[in-house]
């Protein structure tokens, strides 16, 4: 039965939204079209997923089936930053990259401030009704988790998820990622200006609808 379930696969599962189409679940997955187009076609195959308009799981039990095989690879063989990063999606609650991860999600991976691979936090946004079920659910991967970063001599393995507990979530979608909005990325990358004075100029580069000039310029002038 479960022949068809494999990693690829199992992710595809755990990514899918009703009503999503193979091009919005691989970039979900941050991986290749063909790669998660081959997976949904076994699965659709073995009848664990139906194609009309859209994808949809046809059984919540082999979502649940999926998502301890993942769990379990993960406990065999841990997740690497890469994988960190798309683990949140095979979550059942909503939430999004935050603080110096939303920079990294807003400038598309073109600005990454100095972070070591070795001591690598994650910083993510949740409705606080959800805060025990994320930390279960991550724990389940082997992935420690805070409210504020922790040292890295107190934790096992480079990767740690900070979890940002708040009333609501707004939501922006970027490239497959949810992440606060783009003003309220700003707003915090101008709070931390001399780490973010370049990411700044990025985004200004980047979005058309911006004109951040003035903006970093005047912090850059009240700071001298």
């Amino acid at each position: 039965m479960y022949e068809v379930l494999d990693d690829t696969a199992a992710q595809v599962l755990l990514a899918i939204e009703s009503g999503d189409s193979i091009r919005r679940v691989a970039q979900h997955l941050h991986t290749p079209y063909e790669t998660v187009r081959q997976a949904a076609n076994r699965l659709e195959e073995a009848g664990y997923v139906h194609y009309d308009d859209g994808l949809s799981v046809v059984d919540d039990r082999v979502r649940n089936a999926a998502r301890e095989l993942v769990a379990a690879s993960a406990g065999v063989s841990p997740p690497s930053i890469e994988e960190a990063y798309v683990i949140p999606q095979f979550g059942e609650w909503p939430f999004v990259f935050t603080r110096i991860d939303a920079v990294y999600v807003w400038t598309q991976g073109g600005y990454q401030v100095s972070r070591d691979p070795d001591d690598y936090p994650l910083f993510i946004a949740v409705r606080e009704q959800d805060i025990d079920a994320w930390e279960t659910f991550f724990a389940s991967f082997g992935l420690p988790t805070a409210s504020e970063r922790q040292p890295s001599d107190e934790i096992d393995g480079p990767l740690q998820i900070v979890l940002d507990p708040q009333p609501s979530l707004e939501i922006e979608d970027v490239e497959g990622y949810p992440v606060i909005p783009r003003e309220n990325t700003i707003e915090y990358m101008c709070d931390h200006y001399a780490t973010f004075e370049s990411a700044l100029a990025m985004l200004d580069r980047m979005y058309e609808d911006l004109d951040l000039g003035i903006t970093y310029r005047e912090r850059e002038w009240s700071q001298t």
